[in-house]
This record gives C-alpha cells, structure tokens and sequence, in this order.
C-alpha cells in the first residue's frame, strides 16, 4: 500500500528505476548516503536521486540520520547516514526471504542497526518527540565512530550496537572522543544480543535489544 502511494508521485515513465532506487536504498540501509552511487548504479542523476530520497524521507520509509556537527571539529563526516524504517520491507526488496540465511551475510549487521534505530525512534515518536534535533551519530576521518547519539538536557548519550551477545568493553573503545566535545557526556550503553542489562563500567552498560 506504501509502495503504491509513493508510486504515485512519481511519473509513470519511471516507476520501474524509482522501484530499483528504492532497494538500492534499502541495500545501503545503515550507510552513510551516497546520491552518486545509487544513481550510477541504475543510471539516474545526482538531482533525481536527491528529489526520490526526498520522497522516501517525507513518507516515513526512510530516516536520515544526521552527523554530529561540532563548529570546532573540522575532521568530522558531513553526510547521513540512511535508516530503512521497515526491516521487513527492507529485507523483501534486496530478496533475504530466509532468516537464517539473513543472519549468516553481510547485511546482517546493518539490518540489526537499522532495527534498533528504528525501534527508538518509534519509541520517542510514540511519545510525540521529535528527534531531528536529539538523534545524531558521531564518525570523523581516523575511523572513529559512534552508531547513535542522543541529546537529552545538554547531555550527549552515546548507544553503540552489536549483533553479538557479549561485545565486551571493546564496544566502548571509541566513546573517549566524546571528552573532546563541549556536551557533558551521560550514560552510555551497547544495545546488543545479551539476555539481561550488564554493567560494563560505573557510567556504560550492555542492554538487550528486547530492552528497545
């Protein structure tokens, strides 16, 4: 039904390569997007790529998640990165139709991040807040990344995610930029596959994604 009203905004003419620009996005959900990709990829430019992203944006098929953006901090990645709001949809247009065989590839981890992401994003939407201006992710040149950051009272809350039920502590090896930043830095946690909340400092902890 979804598919069928997004089609419609679209012209005729083009609905078979806007149908294809629809799983090249779900195939880069949890990446950072790239316009020049997905259109070389099925031979749209740069402007149509931008015009259908938009169109999947302001559906609520796709959610872009927008970099931290310190004035200060010139090494910063400027570009967001994409969320397929429907894991279901997402995995039906790039054809994993068997879970197990979803969890044994590489998309796996981007379908788990995308869920997680997802959920709470619901979750706040749920309780009528907006989180444009609350949600960012962190990644800078050396590599350095953060998968979600939430911005509560002047406090950064960093989210690391894992589909692996014990990371270890190794998950929070990238949190110390956030010492660079001017937020105050609140509570942190890695919401992954464990069976139960697990302390793994005085201020980070793993969380079950059945927590989300």
């Amino acid at each position: 039904m979804l598919l069928s009203t997004i089609r419609d905004l679209i012209t005729v003419k083009d609905e078979n390569k806007f149908l294809k620009f629809i799983s090249c996005a779900a195939a880069r959900t949890a990446q950072e997007v790239n316009l020049a990709d997905i259109g070389n990829d099925i031979g749209i430019d740069r402007k149509t790529a931008e015009g259908w992203l938009s169109i999947l944006v302001s559906s609520g098929l796709v959610y872009l998640l927008q970099p931290y953006s310190g004035n200060t901090i010139k090494r910063l990645i400027k570009r967001p990165k994409m969320y397929f709001m429907d894991i279901g949809l997402a995995c039906y247009l790039t054809l994993w139709n068997n879970p197990r065989a979803l969890e044994l590839s590489a998309m796996a981890g981007a379908m788990f991040e995308s869920y997680v992401v997802s959920e709470i994003i619901k979750g706040y939407a749920n309780h009528g807040i907006d989180v444009r201006s609350r949600f960012c992710y962190y990644r800078d040149n050396n590599g350095k990344e953060i998968d979600l950051m939430i911005l509560e009272n002047g406090k950064l809350y960093p989210i690391e995610i894992k589909k692996s039920a014990d990371p270890g502590k190794d998950a929070l090896k990238n949190f110390s930029v956030l010492n660079s930043l001017p937020e105050r830095v609140g509570e942190g946690a890695v919401i992954c596959m464990a069976s139960m909340v697990i302390p793994l400092d005085e201020k980070n902890k793993l969380v079950p994604i059945k927590c989300v």
